[in-house]
């Protein structure tokens, strides 16, 4: 990318690119303030300030003008500005002329659950704020828990409460609207192509794909460029090129040796308050979701092994459901529970990532939808299993949660003392 020298004289223009409400000036405050600053926050809004007059598009204005009303150099402008492009509220483009001028596109945050579902934004709060902190944040954005089950929906939809009078001719009006948010990659390859005994690494190895996964990689795990060199001289193969999942593990093995032994905290995490189910169902079946939504899935399948902790390749599978397809805790524990139980005890990758991305396919987000889910996929496979061979093989258990009208004295003493072994670490 070309370097480009922001000067004071230099103009902008502010455009809009979206709705942005009280609601998201508090988010940007709550959720944004403590990963990029309040600098970066008062650049931000002096922006939005300055489309007060037009509303979708400012009159032009000079760096110097933010540098006034900021109290600021322009260094730290430049800064401030990198940052909001950064975590998606901003868009820059750039002209080069008599002075140089910009256009900043203004986007809307993410919502509080976009947000919370965010491994990176999640995670980076989490830290920057500690465990105290961040409860009490995320504590403003969890709705309150009402059971519906004993209710009835008896909204109206629109077509029985309105008639059509007229044909209108749509129009094109802002929406809300937010950037995708992009992973800025912390690896020098230049350095790191550099720093590799000549002939040991092939450039062709370093595809689009590759490099998608040595970022987050150095991400997730906190692996600056040379560090990266270290760990990938020990994947290489005599051709020049390496494995994907050795780089993932041996990366994992390095994070492990300098961190206690411990995993990034996406592994360790349970699921998001606002995705928990509602309080006060005492049945069978809704404290097994309790256990599912509060045990995070490296203790879920510790307890699931009795006790042993999980081998490298099934924290591997957890780190791929967790962190590249960005399940929530709840449902990669309630997949993990169904594929012990129809696959013998063996986690098979294949069948795990085939139904995780289904899953994935269909948004699952709670462990209500996953149960649910997979009891219907499971009355299609047993169709079939009895159309094949008049009857389901006996190898194959089914989850106890698959009966919704469970009730404790309806469930066999092992499954009891299944379900009592996992729950009683909760109490």
């Amino acid at each position: 990318m070309k370097l480009i020298s922001l000067l004071p004289a230099d103009t902008y223009t502010v455009v809009n690119k979206s709705i942005i409400t009280e609601d998201d000036k508090k988010n940007i405050i709550s959720l944004y303030e403590p990963i990029i600053g309040p600098i970066a926050i008062s650049l931000y809004f002096t922006l939005l300030r300055d489309i007060r007059l037009l509303e979708f598009i400012s009159t032009d204005y000079t760096h110097h003008h933010l540098m006034t009303i900021m109290k600021s150099s322009i260094e730290i402008i430049k800064i401030a500005r990198e940052s909001l492009e950064g975590v998606g509220l901003l868009k820059s483009y750039f002209k080069e002329g008599e002075p140089n001028s910009y256009v900043y596109e203004l986007y809307s945050p993410l919502s509080p659950k976009e947000f919370f579902s965010n491994p990176i934004f999640n995670i980076t709060l989490y830290n920057n704020l500690g465990k105290l902190e961040y409860e009490l944040i995320k504590a403003e954005y969890e709705l309150p828990k009402i059971d519906l089950k004993e209710y009835e929906d008896v909204s109206k939809e629109l077509n029985l409460t309105y008639k059509s009078s007229s044909n209108i001719d749509p129009i094109e009006t802002r929406e809300k609207n937010s950037l995708n948010i992009k992973l800025e990659s912390n690896i020098d390859y230049d350095l790191l192509i550099a720093s590799m005994p000549k002939g040991t690494l092939r450039e062709s190895a370093l595809t689009k794909k590759t490099k998608e996964l040595i970022d987050q990689l150095s991400f997730i795990y906190d692996i600056d460029t040379l560090k990266m060199v270290e760990i990938l001289r020990t994947v290489i193969n005599e051709r020049g090129t390496f494995d994907k999942e050795e780089l993932r593990k041996n990366t994992r093995k390095y994070y492990q040796y300098n961190n206690n032994g411990k995993l990034p905290t996406l592994v360790y995490r349970t699921q998001p308050e606002y995705l928990k189910s509602p309080s006060g169902d005492t049945s069978a079946l809704a404290q097994i979701t309790y256990m599912f939504e509060n045990t995070t899935p490296y203790d879920f399948l510790k307890i699931k092994y009795k006790g042993s902790n999980p081998t490298s390749r099934d924290l591997r599978l957890l780190e791929t459901l967790l962190v590249d397809l960005n399940l929530q805790p709840a449902v990669v524990n309630v997949l993990i529970d169904y594929v012990l139980k129809k696959n013998n005890n063996k986690l098979n990758q294949s069948f795990v990532e085939t139904i995780a991305g289904q899953w994935k396919r269909c948004n699952v987000e709670t462990a209500a939808e996953a149960m649910e889910l997979a009891k219907k996929e499971n009355t299609k496979y047993n169709k079939k299993i009895s159309q094949t061979s008049k009857s389901k093989t006996s190898t194959q258990e089914e989850p106890v949660w698959f009966n919704q009208e469970i009730k404790k004295e309806e469930m066999t003493p092992e499954e009891l003392n299944e379900m009592e072994e996992l729950l009683s670490k909760y109490r």
